[in-house]
């Protein structure tokens, strides 16, 4: 993968991490916002999820998000030094195929299948 067809993969990827990010902050941030007003005892409820289990939710969505935003930062790192395809482990070749899936990925697909 040339180094113009890479820094766009990432750039796609990248916005729409950003904005999934942006969705579940208004998402955890709107959850929080509900509950600062409710005394209802949710912990108890047997009609469904408690806002606590759903802003944990939300929240751990979120970091997914925001570290796959810095795996992507490190990927355009990768592409700038020229070692993008390059798999850190072996130091094999990256399948492009596996790179357009995993825009992120440092490995190629046999050091991840040894896991």
């Amino acid at each position: 993968m040339d180094e113009r067809a890479a820094t766009e993969l990432i750039e796609r990827a990248r916005a729409e991490t950003a904005r999934l990010a942006a969705a579940l902050t208004r998402q955890r941030d709107d959850i929080v916002a509900a509950s600062e007003f409710s005394s209802a005892d949710d912990e108890h409820d047997p009609e469904g999820s408690t806002i606590a289990f759903e802003r944990a939710q939300v929240q751990a969505l979120l970091r997914q998000a925001q570290d796959e935003l810095a795996a992507l930062g490190q990927a355009a790192e990768r592409v700038r030094a020229g070692v993008y395809d390059v798999c850190e482990r072996c130091g094999g070749p990256i399948a492009e195929g596996r790179l357009t899936a995993l825009p992120a990925t440092r490995i190629c697909i046999a050091c991840a299948n040894r896991r």
